[in-house]
């Protein structure tokens, strides 16, 4: 249909012309809000929160979307598990600060992916999804100890810094400080300063700080990251744990 426009006076032109700039202005808009959705939360039991790059902070809920650059925490007894966008999990224990400093994932893409995280404190279980499996060399999650690169796995980290005491171990000692791997399925690289260290299907590893070289720990000795079944299992529904609401987050 064609708008006739001869006879309108210039200032109703300039009003239609600033209208359909602001509607041909939505598209992007909608596209770039899509492209910056890195995953949503699935599975939650507790206070969950994300600061923002633009320092504003959510209280995060179930079907709450997770941004590229988002610095996420848990409360103590919290824990919260992400689906990405490739397909990726990563399931946060209570009291951890954890980052998604870069997330690019585009299924018809695979030159643009890039899937970067940073373990600021405590500790996460995490699987690969499509962007591990294809482009495995842009995945990595570091922590101030070292960085893990994958190889299509199913492992956990802990970070100790003098704040696991409540954590017990198989010999009944919390664990040490420093950070502790496990392997379920696949191959990890522990990688610092010191050296690097592969450890496979069913292996453990740790790594004291950055100038000591992770090596890999007796199967009795190792650490290995659980999480409650409630947030194990699938749930297509994505109810969250106890029975709490759907909550698309609210700010702080």
């Amino acid at each position: 249909m064609t708008i006739p426009t001869a006879n309108l006076p210039s200032a109703q032109l300039d009003l239609m012309r600033i209208l359909f700039l602001a509607l041909a202005l939505l598209v992007p808009l909608s596209t770039l809000a899509d492209e910056i959705a890195a995953g949503l939360v699935t599975h939650l039991s507790g206070t969950f929160i994300a600061k923002r790059t633009d320092g504003s902070v959510r209280v995060l809920g179930i079907q709450s979307v997770i941004r590229a650059g988002d610095q996420l925490s848990t409360e103590a007894d919290t824990y919260a598990r992400i689906k990405f966008r490739d397909g990726s999990e990563v399931v946060l224990r209570p009291n951890t600060r954890f980052v998604v400093e870069q997330y690019q994932f585009e299924a018809e893409a695979p030159a643009k992916d890039n899937f970067i995280t940073r373990l600021l404190k405590g500790g996460l279980r995490a699987v690969s999804g499509l962007l591990g499996q294809r482009s495995r060399e842009k995945v990595e999650y570091r922590t101030t100890v070292a960085t893990i690169g994958i190889r299509g796995t199913n492992h956990g980290m802990l970070l100790c810094d003098s704040d696991c005491a409540d954590i017990q171990t198989a010999s009944g000692e919390p664990p040490a400080d420093g950070l502790h791997v496990d392997v379920a399925s696949g191959e990890v690289e522990v990688r610092n300063r010191g050296g690097r260290q592969s450890v496979g299907s069913g292996q453990f590893a740790f790594a004291r700080n950055n100038d000591n070289p992770p090596t890999l720990v007796p199967a009795g000795q190792g650490f290995q990251v659980t999480m409650p079944q409630s947030i194990s299992q699938n749930d297509a529904a994505g109810r969250s744990v106890g029975g709490q609401a759907r909550d698309t987050g609210c700010n702080l």
